[in-house]
């Protein structure tokens, strides 16, 4: 597939993700998932080394405190508010701001507003078998 071609809808990526020229986006992706409250998710790159997503968090939800023991995880706001409880400090995020969590700190973001949550997420190495809830 060339750079300047979109993938159908009905195509399978290789495992573990798509060509360095691929585009996706959330309705063309390696696949949809829910999580939370009534949360979503995107996941566009699966690797062992990298992770990434876009997940979309309703008004009013949180997810469960937990850490990473690998990961670094890169989360950037594209649309509304997030509040990040690390290490039990709260950092509030407005779009187009970002925050690095890294190995071992014990996070969680919440959804506090009245309007859906968006954000990237790139984990590296890819949490896998890496979500440690206290």
């Amino acid at each position: 597939m060339s750079s300047t071609e979109n993938n159908s809808a009905n195509s399978v990526p290789p495992s573990g993700g798509w060509g360095a020229t691929t585009i996706f986006s959330k309705s063309e992706c390696l696949n949809h998932y829910t999580w939370g409250d009534g949360c979503h998710g995107w996941t566009f790159v699966d690797t062992d080394g990298l992770s990434v997503k876009q997940e979309l968090m309703p008004p009013d939800t949180a997810e469960q405190l937990h850490y990473h023991e690998k990961a670094t995880q890169l989360f950037f706001i594209l649309k509304g508010r997030a509040t990040f409880v690390i290490d039990g400090a709260e950092h509030a995020l407005r779009e187009q701001q970002g925050i690095q969590i890294n190995p071992g700190q014990h996070h969680y973001i919440i959804n506090k507003w009245d309007a859906d949550l968006e954000f990237i997420l790139y984990s590296y190495p890819s949490t896998k078998n890496d979500r440690v809830i206290p």
